[in-house]
């Protein structure tokens, strides 16, 4: 069965992890490319948001977005959105609620997001 909107990125957190999961549709279906396309950079990545999606020293390869791209929201809050660069040209976008320790990854693909075109 493929992932879908609110599906955990499996397997479940443990102590001290982030639950990660999709914020929509598009998000499972991208996740899934990335994992075919670039398995052991998207589960290095799947560990890294797991442990630390929201470091305090940002990096060209995880950094929150900025302008109108910069936030975005999940069940009726206002997050900060993160990118996360998997590959040269992968990228996984993502917003972290620390009330909840979860990650909500709001776009995937092994391409840059049209929005950013």
């Amino acid at each position: 069965m493929s992932p879908k909107r609110g599906d955990r990125v499996a397997p479940p957190p443990g102590p001290d992890e982030w639950d990660i999961r999709f914020r929509d549709n598009d998000a499972a279906r991208g996740w899934e490319e990335l994992c075919n396309q670039a398995p052991d950079n998207t589960l290095d990545t799947w560990a890294r948001l797991r442990r630390n999606p929201l470091p305090i020293v940002q990096s060209p390869r995880q950094h929150c977005l900025r302008g109108k791209l910069g936030r975005g929201s999940v069940k009726g809050r206002s997050l900060d959105r993160w990118q996360i660069e998997v590959t040269r040209a992968a990228r996984i976008w993502y917003m972290a609620d620390s009330e909840t320790t979860t990650v909500w990854i709001d776009e995937a693909g092994p391409g840059h997001p049209k929005a950013t075109e």
